[in-house]
């Protein structure tokens, strides 16, 4: 046999880590679906702030530090509109006390773990950051556009909406960095 497991010279294939995991059962409320996307904007800012931290302080650490403060951002938006529709302030547990999560494990936009993000970044060059960082913020960005379509409230549609537009401008910041790096090669 010449081909197949005897030629195999131990290589193996390398990606991205898994996104799109399926961590939640269900988030239908309105509260619910708020919850699901604060626990997502933290996964991100975690991500982010570790990533700036590696990089340090130069132009592509700053971008990822800019994009942490822009995690955080997004979710005192959500913790706004959260006391908006519920009435009252989250409890000490939130959000996870409203989500029926599979694990505990912190996962970030776009479903993916950010141990396995963070692992997978290690010995990374910043181009790879930056292209790992465009999946997420586009799987964010579609995740808002659905949370948008499945609000009735029109404030809440107003917040997803915003919140769509940012993650679209945090592609366009991170798609223009991508270019000058390659520009640069």
């Amino acid at each position: 046999m010449a081909g197949g497991i005897k030629a195999w010279d131990g290589l193996v294939a390398e990606g991205e880590p898994e996104s799109g995991i399926p961590y939640f059962t269900t988030a239908a409320s309105p509260e619910e679906l708020i919850a699901l996307s604060w626990l997502l904007e933290e996964g991100s800012r975690k991500f982010y702030s570790s990533v700036s931290s590696l990089l340090g302080d130069n132009k592509m650490g700053n971008i990822f530090c800019d994009l942490t403060a822009a995690e955080e951002h997004h979710k005192e938006a959500l913790l706004r509109l959260y006391t908006s529709f519920s009435g009252k302030e989250p409890d000490s547990g939130f959000p996870r006390s409203l989500l029926k999560a599979e694990t505990d494990e912190d996962v970030m936009e776009g479903g993916m773990r950010i141990r396995d993000a963070l692992r997978w970044i290690e010995g990374k060059d910043p181009e790879r950051m930056l292209e790992i960082s465009m999946s997420i913020e586009t799987n964010s960005y579609d995740l808002y556009l659905k949370m948008y379509q499945r609000m009735q409230d029109e404030h809440a549609k107003e917040v997803f909406s915003r919140l769509a537009h940012e993650e679209k401008q945090h592609l366009a910041t991170l798609a223009a960095s991508l270019d000058e790096m390659l520009r640069a090669a």
